[in-house]
């Protein structure tokens, strides 16, 4: 092969004909490894149209599919690139439900509705109004689909009140789907693992699709994952997992690690391959880290190693309140940027909840200090856009039915779910959508008067929007639209004062930016919501390649790299976090912090609070126990004298670097 590789890398990659785990730690150049074998695989005789990589994210699916672009073009096999499926679990997932909807009692073109459209279902079937406990029965009955539990199985297990009721509503939350034709995100997984377990022909139809299946974060699949990952590879069993159980972050949305430990009891002939060599951090970084990880129970010792340079110390510091640490890191960037000559995108704020976001927006704003946050909510997925944007959706395509129930349960019109229950059947009847069912004879007599009379309302209005949209501007039609429905109105009946006005401007903000592009860039409303829909699909490209210092929450910053980090907030209850010290789980904060570290290239500074502000005053804090486990002789605490030789060290490079500037202010200017 053209491209290097390490001894451990190249053994990973050339085994093909063997069940594999390649334990991958930080920087050790996983994603390499497996784009390396998806262009051995091809390069052996692999039909590459049977080559399967599967990943978690669409970014990881995109960067997975460049890189393997390059290595099979750079061999004159970039047709077989494209052969190859690269893909998400879900977007996998959905293949099949797509190839295989007949058998699963689905049209072809049912609906995938995402947990907006789901909320008005799910708070009907457990008869709240409280938006809480929906989202509460929500989030109980994806981690019961995820886990492959049935309701009978749900309500057995049910630990209060609270989850009887869920557990009662995952019962007729099916039938609630399949009367609107649709499933949930959950459902593209666990719609695969019923259908290939219990269907010998459809399992080797795909089995015979997935020759070699590659899988990436392998240590944050949860059971119907794992389950869907068996049904592929069957008994040939030739695959390659790559994971890292120091890296496991995500049990609190069904992740297992208990998949890994599983997989050397189900493939015995499994063959294991530690990748330790780190590519991205120092020798002194990657000492804390392995110190770290340590105190946690090990399925497989791993330690990692660099040849990166000793590297220059941690530094640790104390600050008063979260106001004045904010202000510290401000300025450190600040001064270490001007002193190094970098870029402010070299800079990463790393924190454990987007609250701690906000101190240092503040003092990056007030140094002038350009930023960008991730791991936050993105505008277009604040719910109040999304209901906006189905209302765009549905004037632009009539046939879209998620956008025509998300738009017609927003605001309220008193049409419940057996209404939209029977015009389902009506439009799967005629072969229609929803929207167009509307106007359907069988619809008016099934329908009760007042709700027919409503929903055919509503249809018209949207209609007429639809056939002005190409002629007039959009500005004009989206305020309309908004004064018709009564959306301001909406949200103030439904939220608190506070959280109305954030999204009434939230609101206004989006209406005036689509008016503004319509108008400068003459485009009409159907233009414009084909451009949204754009952007939303393309979420997460935005920002990359911006000169920005990146404010993260650490789960965001999983995967990603940074010259320099702050990772902040180290505090007992903030990291580790008070429910998982209540809980017991320990070992997953502590991978979090793990995380945070390897996430640095050059230099790591670590910082905490003494006081917090908390319910009006100020409460005490202490240091997090994670501190403590570091590897201490690389640790600088702020206002403690540096050894001797490390201070001569620092004053000969700071004399070197000042040096630099000097000459370089001295030099005359370009004519």
């Amino acid at each position: 092969m053209s491209f290097p590789l390490n001894p451990a890398q190249a053994e990973a990659v050339r085994r093909t004909d063997v069940p594999m785990l390649v334990l991958a730690g930080a920087g050790s150049g996983k994603t390499r490894v497996i784009t390396a074998k998806i262009a051995h695989l091809v390069a052996q005789g692999a039909d590459p149209s049977r080559v399967v990589a599967i990943t978690f994210t669409n970014k990881a699916a995109r960067e997975m599919r460049e890189r393997a672009n390059a290595l099979l073009g750079a061999s004159g096999r970039k047709d077989a690139a494209a052969k190859v499926r690269i893909a998400t679990f879900h977007a996998l997932g959905l293949s099949i439900v797509r190839a295989e909807a007949k058998s699963l009692g689905l049209k072809p073109g049912f609906s995938v509705l995402d947990p907006q459209d789901l909320e008005s279902i799910v708070a009907e079937l457990v008869a709240t109004a409280d938006r809480s406990r929906t989202r509460k029965a929500q989030w109980k009955i994806s981690q019961w689909k995820n886990a492959l539990a049935t309701p009978a199985e749900a309500l057995s297990a049910a630990k209060d009140d609270e989850e009887a009721v869920a557990a009662k509503a995952y019962a007729h939350y099916a039938d609630a789907l399949a009367a609107y034709q649709a499933v949930d995100f959950d459902d593209l997984i666990r719609l695969p693992v019923g259908l290939l377990e219990r269907d010998a022909e459809a399992r080797e139809r795909w089995q015979a699709r997935s020759e070699h299946v590659l899988v990436d974060e392998y240590q944050d699949t949860n059971p119907a994952q794992y389950r869907l990952f068996r049904a592929l590879v069957g008994e040939r069993a030739r695959f390659t997992a790559v994971g890292d159980d120091d890296q496991a972050i995500y049990g609190w949305r069904g992740a297992t690690i208990e998949n890994l430990a599983q997989l050397p009891h189900d493939y015995p002939g499994l063959v294991v391959v530690k990748l330790e060599q780190n590519y991205r951090s120092t020798t002194r970084i990657l000492r804390s880290a392995n110190a770290l990880i340590a105190n946690n129970e090990k399925l497989h010792e791993k330690r990692l190693w660099s040849d990166r340079g000793h590297g220059d110390a941690i530094r640790v510091v104390a600050a008063r309140d979260e106001e004045t640490e904010a202000e510290i890191v401000a300025s450190a960037i600040s001064a270490h940027r001007f002193e190094h000559r970098g870029r402010w995108s070299d800079y990463a704020v790393l924190y454990r909840g987007n609250h701690q976001a906000r101190a240092f927006e503040a003092a990056l704003r007030a140094q002038a200090i350009p930023y960008e946050v991730s791991g936050g909510q993105s505008w277009f997925e604040r719910t109040e856009i999304k209901d906006l944007i189905a209302y765009l959706r549905l004037v632009a395509n009539e046939n879209d039915d998620p956008a025509f129930l998300r738009a017609v349960a927003v605001p309220k019109r008193g049409v419940g779910q057996t209404t939209l229950a029977k015009l389902s059947e009506v439009a799967a009847a005629r072969h229609e959508s929803l929207a167009a069912a509307v106007h359907a004879p069988g619809f008016a007599t099934a329908a009760q008067v007042r709700a027919h009379a409503t929903l055919v309302e509503f249809a018209r209005m949207i209609d007429g929007l639809r056939h002005r949209a190409p002629r007039e501007p959009a500005g004009r039609l989206i305020d309309e639209l908004l004064r018709a429905i009564g959306y301001e109105d909406h949200l103030l009946s439904t939220f608190d004062k506070r959280e109305a006005a954030a999204k009434i401007e939230s609101v206004r903000d989006f209406t005036g930016w689509l008016a503004r592009k319509g108008e400068a860039d003459r485009k009409s409303l159907i233009d414009l919501t084909q451009m949204i829909a754009l952007i939303t699909m393309l979420e997460g490209r935005d920002g990359e390649g911006v000169d920005a210092v990146r404010l993260s929450t650490l789960h965001a910053a999983k995967g990603l790299e940074f010259p320099h980090v702050f990772l902040v907030g180290l505090e007992e209850g903030i990291l580790p976090h008070r429910e998982s010290v209540e809980a017991g789980t320990i070992d997953e904060e502590r991978r979090l912090m793990y995380v945070g570290l390897t996430r640095a290239e050059r230099s790591l500074h670590l910082s905490f609070c003494r006081t917090r502000s908390r319910a009006g005053g100020r409460v005490d804090c202490a240091p997090s126990r994670f501190l403590k486990e570091l590897a201490q002789d690389d640790l600088r605490w702020a206002g403690q004298p540096l050894p001797a030789d490390e201070a001569a060290r620092e004053k000969a490079a700071g004399s070197e670097r000042l040096a630099a500037l000097k000459a370089a202010l001295a030099r005359p200017a370009a004519k």
